[in-house]
């Protein structure tokens, strides 16, 4: 892995869709059971990125929780009237820390590993609460880490605990200890935002060495909706457009409208060869409820039906050739979870689906929305199926993927 995060989840580091040999010898599951790594609500939860499907605006000033008996000296810096914007910047900027993930360098065979630096992000300090102090990241700067590090504005370096995180949306939630807290940041309304509204980028792009780093610019969009690949499948991404720089390290960093407030958490950017100014940040409405139920529940609770998936131009056509003429789109099951609700109601490897509760689906991504955004654990599914040239339709009841049937 790089030392650095490349770009802020860089939209060229998403997947191709795979290219895929036709087997010798060997069975349709086999090749299924290979492609279908993304099982629709697996435990490794995803969520609306894209960041996901839930939305709760907080108030605008509502500053976060503290506790009246914290002997730290702790400050809000959301600054309602700053006087110009170096005194915002100032003032928020010791609130963002610089996030370091060690993961093990050794191999089996050696009897000890080392933890080492596999890469740099940005987090946001946004609570405190009695003796510990909350920051909200992305999902990708902590993913894999044996190890989180915490760099403060003051210099001080710590150890983060991990409260939580969710792939589908790319957010973590850590701790640390309140003491190395000397303020925390503010959540504003997202939904108040406008093309053209100036927006600051605090982070540490390149690594520590340019820790604190601002970058200024606009908001370009506010509704977009980009295509990534998590670790927990491909999803669409809800985000605000920007043009401020966003570079390698900016990842988890805080996008701030002119009071100070957390409008995005800094998550993608957009990097090819002559294309300049596209970054893009999750949405503070949507970051909240989020990391609410990371923090409560150590991840978010979504529908769970039990299946991997292939989109139907990922499979060879060997597979898909007695498929009707009509069906233009849908997902293959490449495999089933036998003790989910999907695999006790029938549902099988090789098995196409073109609907759900009416809604065409074409792919894996409008699955996984429509599970996401429009359903919810106990509520009942019906999946149009085609097995075959046969259609069929299958019932299900959805199941969390906190706690999948037994």
């Amino acid at each position: 892995m790089n030392n650095e995060f490349e770009t802020t989840k860089e939209t060229e580091t998403v997947q191709e869709p795979m290219t895929v040999q036709k087997p010798k010898n060997k069975s349709g599951k086999r090749f299924l059971s290979t492609i279908g790594a993304g099982v629709i609500g697996s435990m490794l939860t995803l969520g609306v990125v894209i960041n996901t499907d839930l939305l709760q605006a907080s108030s605008e000033g509502g500053a976060p929780p503290t506790t009246q008996n914290t002997p730290y000296n702790v400050q809000q810096t959301n600054v309602k009237n700053p006087t110009s914007l170096a005194d915002m910047v100032e003032q928020a900027s010791s609130a963002i820390v610089g996030i370091v993930n060690y993961q093990n360098a050794g191999n089996r065979f050696a009897q000890q590993s080392e933890a080492v630096k596999s890469g740099t992000g940005s987090g946001v300090i946004y609570k405190i609460e009695g003796d510990k102090a909350y920051i909200v990241t992305n999902n990708h700067v902590i993913d894999g880490a044996e190890k989180i590090e915490v760099s403060l504005e003051s210099g001080d370096k710590t150890t983060a605990e991990l409260v939580g995180k969710d792939a589908l949306s790319d957010l973590a939630v850590l701790t640390i200890d309140a003491k190395y807290a000397k303020s925390v940041l503010e959540f504003g309304d997202s939904d108040q935002l406008r093309a053209g509204d100036n927006v600051v980028a605090i982070g540490n792009p390149l690594g520590l060495d340019f820790s604190g780093t601002v970058t200024q610019g606009i908001v370009s969009a506010v509704d977009r909706s980009i295509n990534v690949n998590t670790s927990a499948g491909e999803w669409a991404m809800n985000v605000i457009q920007t043009d401020a720089a966003i570079n390698p390290g900016n990842s988890g960093g805080a996008l701030l409208n002119t009071a100070g407030q957390v409008i995005g958490i800094n998550s993608l950017k957009i990097s090819e060869s002559g294309v300049e100014g596209l970054g893009f940040a999750i949405p503070s409405n949507e970051v909240l409820p989020l990391i609410e139920e990371m923090t409560a529940h150590g991840q978010v609770e979504r529908p769970y039906i039990g299946i991997g998936l292939a989109n139907l131009d990922q499979v060879p056509p060997m597979y898909v050739q007695q498929l009707p003429q009509e069906v233009e789109g849908g997902v293959m099951v490449a495999n089933v979870d036998p003790e989910s609700s999907a695999g006790k109601a029938g549902l099988a490897v090789e098995d196409v689906i073109t609907s759900i509760n009416g809604t065409d689906i074409k792919n894996s991504t409008e699955l996984r929305k429509f599970l996401y955004s429009e359903l919810k654990v106990g509520d009942k599914a019906t999946l149009t199926i085609y097995r075959g040239a046969e259609v069929k339709t299958i019932d299900i009841t959805l199941t969390s993927n906190k706690t999948p049937i037994k």
